[in-house]
C-alpha cells in the first residue's frame, strides 16, 4: 500500500500512505489499509508523513492513520488540496497541520533533510524526495515516467537527479510498475489525437471517463471541447470535486462559458456535448456505471454517443468494466478502451524500461531497490539495474515487512516489523476482522439456514414443530426429505439434552448448530451457517 518508513536513530518518517481496492473474496469490504502497529509502537518518534502524489494509493489512508496519530503531513499544493478534501470528510482537516513542499526549497525533519524533486506522472504535482541522511542520500523515486510534453509544461527535473549522482547517494528506491515494458511510455499528450478524432467524428455526445485526478486528460479534453464547438461538463461526484480544486488552484485552464452543469445537458444537441466522466474502472455506483445501466439523473446514452475508457483496466476489475461496456453497447454508443490500437485513448502514468534505465544511470546509486510493482515486476526492475554499471553496489528485492539496514559498514537486510492489511467497511467506519470475512465467505458460499423453535420455558418442551428457513442454501419447498430429517436432528438434540441446557437458550442454540452443520454437511456435503432462534413461549 506504498507505506515506507525511514528511521534514522531515534527518528522516523514515513514516505505515503496509501490504500488498495478490495478483490472480490473480501466481500462487503470497501477499502484496505496498512497495518500501522509499528507506528503506533513509535508514535513519540514519527515526525511527518511525506506524500510524493495524490493518487488514492499513495494518499488514500491519511485519515485513519491521521485519526490514530496526530503527525504533520507535508505535500505539494494539489496534493495537499486532495489530502484536506479527504481529511475535511473525516472532521481531521482542522487538527492535522499540512505543510507545502517545493521543488528547490529543502527543509529538516530531524536528522533528516529533505528535498522535493518534480517529475512528471499522470497525476500533476508529482515528484521523488531526496533524503539526505548522516550515512547518505536516499532518493524515492514515488511513481514517475518521464514525459517530455506534459500538458503543464513542467517537465521532470533531471538536472537536479543528476546532481544528486554526481555527489553520491547511497540507495535509490525506484518505480517498478511498467518494468516488463520495453522502451519509453508515451507522453499524456499521446491522447490527444484520439480524443480529437472521436469528438469530430461522434454524431452525438462523447463521454471520456478517467481517472479523477487526471489533469493532463481533463485539461485535453477542455481543449478539444473547445476546439469543436461542444460545451464541456464534469460528472461525478470525485470528478466535480478534484475538478473544482483544480480550477481555484489555476492548475486546469477552462474558457469561460464553455462549462455546462450536468441538469443542462439535456438541454443541449448530443453534437454540443462532451463530458468528463467518473467511473472508468466499472465500480457499481459510479457515474458511468449508473449512465451504462439507465439510472443518472442527468446523463443518459443514445444511439450515436461515443463513450471512451480512458484509463487501464485494473487486475480484478475486468467483469464489472466488460459488463459496463456491454449496456453501453446495448445503448446503441460506440465504446472506445485501451485495446492496443493506435493512436491509443489511453497511456500509462509509469515509466517503462528505457526511463528506468535513464533513472539508475543519472541517479547511479551504490544500492538500489525496486518499489511499487508486483513481485515479477521488482524482479524485472532488479535484472535491469544489474544489466548497468550503475548501480555499484547491491541490489536488494524486499517485501512488505523487510528491514533494510545501511551503516558505516555497508548495507544487509535485517529482522522484519509486523506488517499486514487492515479491511475497512466505509459505511461503518469499523474494521472488518479475519472471522467476519470467514463469516461473509460462508455465507457467499454455502447460504444460510434459520431453524425456528417455541420453547416453553417452564417446561423445556417444544410447542411447535421447529420451523426451518434458508437462504442461498437449498430451495427447502423442493427437499422436503432434508428439511424432515433437520427436523429430526434438532428434536434429537432436545430429547439428549438435560432441562438445564434447553432452558439456557444459549447452550441449546450452539449444540442445535452443530448438529444441523454436521447434517448438512453428511447429506449435501455444504456447511450453511446456521443461526437458530428460540421463541420463548
Amino acid at each position: 500500500m506504498n507505506m515506507m518508513v525511514f528511521e534514522y536513530g531515534e527518528d522516523l518518517i514515513v514516505v505515503d500512505c496509501g490504500v488498495i481496492f478490495p478483490d472480490v473474496e473480501l466481500l462487503g469490504v470497501d477499502v484496505v489499509i496498512p497495518d500501522i502497529a509499528y507506528l503506533r509502537e513509535n508514535r513519540a518518534r514519527l515526525r511527518a508523513i511525506l506524500l510524493t502524489h495524490g493518487h488514492e494509493d499513495h494518499i488514500g489512508a491519511l485519515p485513519y492513520v491521521l485519526d490514530e496519530i496526530d503527525v504533520p503531513v507535508y505535500g505539494t499544493p494539489f496534493t495537499l488540496a486532495l489530502a484536506r478534501a479527504k481529511l475535511q470528510e473525516h472532521g481531521l482537516a482542522e487538527q492535522t497541520t499540512l505543510t507545502e513542499m517545493e521543488p528547490g526549497k529543502p527543509f529538516d525533519l530531524g536528522p533528516f533533510h529533505i528535498e522535493f524533486i518534480h517529475l512528471t506522472h499522470s497525476i500533476i504535482d508529482s515528484g521523488a524526495l531526496a533524503i539526505t541522511t548522516p550515512l547518505g542520500v536516499i532518493i524515492h523515486t514515488g511513481d514517475f515516467k518521464l514525459d517530455p510534453t506534459p500538458t503543464d509544461q513542467r517537465v521532470s527535473d533531471l538536472h537536479t537527479l543528476a546532481d544528486y549522482g554526481r555527489h553520491g547517494v547511497l540507495a535509490l528506491f525506484s518505480d517498478s510498475t511498467n518494468a516488463e515494458r520495453p522502451g519509453m511510455t508515451p507522453s499524456e499528450r499521446a491522447v490527444r489525437e484520439r480524443f480529437a478524432e472521436i469528438m469530430a467524428e461522434s454524431r452525438g455526445r462523447v463521454l471520456i471517463s478517467c481517472f479523477s485526478t487526471s489533469l493532463h486528460r481533463m485539461q485535453i479534453v477542455a481543449d478539444l471541447a473547445r476546439e469543436h464547438g461542444r460545451r464541456l461538463c464534469f460528472v461525478g461526484r470525485s470528478m466535480y470535486q478534484n475538478s473544482e480544486i483544480a480550477l481555484q488552484m489555476g492548475r486546469l485552464q477552462i474558457p469561460e462559458g464553455l462549462l455546462v452543469p450536468p441538469q443542462d445537458i439535456r438541454k443541449l444537441p448530443p453534437r454540443q456535448v462532451a463530458l468528463v466522466i467518473a467511473g472508468s474502472q466499472g465500480e457499481p455506483m459510479s457515474a458511468l456505471a449508473r449512465v451504462a445501466v439507465d439510472s443518472h439523473r442527468w446523463v443518459s446514452v443514445e444511439p450515436g454517443d461515443d463513450v471512451v475508457v480512458s484509463a487501464r483496466l485494473i487486475p480484478g476489475n475486468e467483469k464489472a468494466i466488460f459488463r459496463m461496456m456491454d449496456h453501453l453497447y446495448r445503448r446503441g454508443a460506440h465504446v472506445h478502451y485501451d485495446d492496443g490500437s493506435q493512436p491509443p485513448v489511453h497511456v500509462s502514468g509509469h515509466a517503462s524500461a528505457e526511463e528506468l534505465r535513464l533513472m539508475l544511470n543519472l541517479v547511479r546509486p551504490r544500492y538500489f531497490v525496486p518499489i511499487h510493482g508486483e513481485y515479477r515486476q521488482l524482479c524485472r526492475h532488479q535484472e535491469l539495474a544489474r544489466e548497468l554499471a550503475a548501480v555499484r553496489g547491491e541490489t536488494f528485492l524486499l517485501e512488505s515487512g523487510d528491514v533494510l539496514e545501511f551503516d558505516s559498514q555497508g548495507a544487509r537486510k535485517a529482522n522484519r516489523v509486523p506488517v499486514g492489511r487492515v479491511c475497512i467497511d466505509v459505511g461503518t467506519l469499523d474494521e472488518v476482522g479475519d472471522v467476519i470475512l470467514k463469516e461473509r465467505r460462508r455465507i457467499s458460499e454455502d447460504g444460510i439456514v434459520v431453524p425456528i423453535l417455541a420453547i416453553n420455558k417452564r417446561t423445556g418442551q417444544l410447542e411447535a414443530p421447529p420451523e426451518i428457513v434458508s437462504r442461498g442454501f437449498v430451495a427447502l419447498e423442493e427437499a422436503t426429505d432434508l428439511v424432515q430429517t433437520a427436523r429430526e436432528v434438532i428434536l434429537r438434540t432436545i430429547e439428549k439434552s438435560n432441562p438445564e441446557e434447553v432452558t439456557d437458550w444459549g447452550v441449546i442454540k450452539d449444540k442445535i448448530r452443530s448438529a444441523l452443520r454436521r447434517h448438512f454437511d453428511e447429506e449435501t456435503g455444504k456447511r450453511p451457517m446456521v443461526l437458530p432462534v428460540v421463541l420463548e413461549v
